[in-house]
């Protein structure tokens, strides 16, 4: 593959989640904490034209992130890993066999530089710097406008590790260790949740964050819906609810 392609409090709140407090650099609430610019979010993609620089392994790993939430992904590459080139194949992402040039990001949303030369990955940078288009390059966080963490997902639920580009490797460990105890269900919980606020707004009812941590009884919850026991758990969150009205 030639070279250049290749990777390297509102009180009136709902159930939302809650703010974070911010924090001055090198401080926490008072604790002497590492301070770290990158700020957590979540990005919506749907539908959003996103660039992958590279057609080696890491293009394709960043490249399936970008699909499953829906993005139009384009792969610039002259040569395409065998996972990518299935991807091209089927449709999935547009591919354009040639090397990246400057104008290739314009009316880009998302760009991801992945291949191993660093002076291409800094054109990329550079290029969407100028467009203010969102831009990661691999294994360069000093080139990201943005970096993107280690995820857990269960249905709806998404759990972010990060150590703000220092280790992903840690990353990944520390969401391998989550996985054990954030079980399937979760995914089932929000969708249960969900359903009860929809409920309750139909009937003009609001209800303070404060009233949903209470009746939030996850391991209670939790054990019934992998009993099966939807009905049974929606009943009993909606109870709870109704009596902090």
């Amino acid at each position: 593959m030639p070279r250049g392609t290749r990777d390297r409090r509102n009180r009136r709140a709902t159930d939302h989640e809650d703010p974070s407090t911010p924090n001055s650099p090198g401080t926490s609430n008072g604790n002497a904490e590492p301070f770290t610019p990158y700020y957590p979010v979540t990005l919506y993609v749907q539908g959003k034209r996103c660039v992958v620089i590279g057609g080696g392994e890491v293009a394709f790993r960043k490249a399936q992130a970008l699909l499953q939430h829906g993005a139009l992904v384009e792969v610039i590459s002259p040569g395409l890993c065998p996972e990518l080139s299935r991807l091209a194949a089927t449709g999935a992402v547009r591919a354009v066999p040639r090397e990246y040039r400057a104008g290739d990001l314009d009316g880009a949303f998302v760009a991801v530089a992945a291949t191993d030369d660093a002076g291409t990955n800094s054109r990329v940078a550079a290029e969407a710097t100028e467009r203010r288009v969102l831009v990661n390059v691999a294994d360069t966080p000093a080139l990201c406008s943005f970096i993107m963490p280690s995820c857990l997902r269960r249905g709806p639920v998404t759990v972010a590790v990060s150590t703000g580009g220092k280790s992903p490797a840690l990353a990944r460990r520390i969401r391998t260790e989550l996985e054990r105890s954030l079980t399937t269900e979760y995914g089932s919980l929000a969708s249960l949740v969900e359903q009860v606020r929809s409920e309750l707004k139909e009937r003009g009812i609001v209800l303070p964050g404060e009233a949903w941590q209470r009746a939030l009884d996850l391991d209670v919850l939790l054990e019934m819906l992998r009993q099966g026991r939807w009905d049974e758990a929606k009943e009993r969150l909606l109870s709870k609810l109704e009596r902090c009205e």
